[in-house]
């Protein structure tokens, strides 16, 4: 699967879910579970993206030793399912500086259809530090590791991103300003302030120029009624010709679709997007 084919089928009117977790990391039912699930929510393409290996411990990862085996459970399933919903294996890699993403090696030569790029952690002192967890999570790393400088995460944070960007080796980019829902919490309006509105647009310049698919990712739409990237950057995503596919990072199988038909309805709004 190329960029070209996930374009195709986003233009088309099939029913699609790029971004999904199961048992191999932090979801919560294993992959024929969600498969069955993707299927009566009358989806038609569906990609599996466990968070990637990393080189430390942490509970929403899969272990590298798991990889053949959610990569043969990938092929085991489209011969049972493949004649009802077209299934793909992805990852969710994280980027933790030049020798850990997707364009290093490893993750290049797996087999993948896909990749999708993401920032969960940032570096501290003491390490790489998840900062993308909740709230309350958040609150205590906080304190523990970033002495409650927020605006110091932050700019670690769109850092990382546009590190990783600017590495490449993926082709969708996901929920790029995701920080900002726990750093809008920990101070209310941070994403309103100047500084703030550049770091997301000095990522959206990159992207733009390194001509990456954008997700628009619904996970919180109903939790917390925000997607990631903001509304606010919608406009500017498409008005650049930003290929953009809508997923909802499903966890669990009745959020398959969780979020999606609002984002839909948005972007149909206004015929210019």
């Amino acid at each position: 699967m190329t960029d070209t084919d996930i374009i195709a089928i986003y233009g088309s009117t099939d029913k699609y879910n790029f971004h999904s977790h199961t048992q191999f990391c932090d979801g919560r039912v294993d992959m024929e579970v969600m498969t069955r699930a993707a299927i009566d929510a009358g989806m038609q393409h569906w990609g599996f993206s466990p968070h990637s290996p990393v080189p430390f411990e942490s509970p929403c990862n899969m272990y590298a030793g798991d990889v053949e085996t959610y990569l043969s459970e990938v092929e085991r399933l489209k011969g049972i399912y493949g004649d009802r919903i077209s299934l793909y294996a992805s990852m969710e890699i994280d980027y933790l500086g030049d020798n850990w993403g997707a364009a290093t090696p490893y993750f290049r030569n797996l087999p993948l259809d896909y990749r999708i790029g993401s920032v969960h952690f940032v570096p501290s002192d003491k390490g790489y530090v998840d900062v993308d967890g909740s709230f309350e999570s958040f609150k205590v790393k906080m304190a523990e590791y970033f002495s409650n400088d927020i605006r110091h995460v932050v700019n670690l944070f769109y850092h990382q991103s546009m590190a990783m960007v600017e590495a490449g080796g993926f082709d969708i980019i996901g929920h790029l300003d995701k920080i900002g829902h726990n750093a809008s919490l920990f101070r209310p309006g941070i994403e309103d302030e100047d500084w703030y509105c550049r770091l997301v647009n000095d990522l959206i310049d990159l992207v733009i120029e390194k001509d990456i698919i954008a997700e628009i990712n619904t996970k919180t739409y109903v939790s917390a009624g925000r997607f990631f990237p903001s509304l606010r950057y919608w406009q500017r995503l498409a008005d650049a010709g930003v290929k953009m596919v809508v997923n909802s990072d499903a966890h669990y199988p009745e959020r398959v679709n969780l979020g999606r038909d609002a984002a839909f309805a948005l972007l149909k709004t206004d015929n210019s997007l």
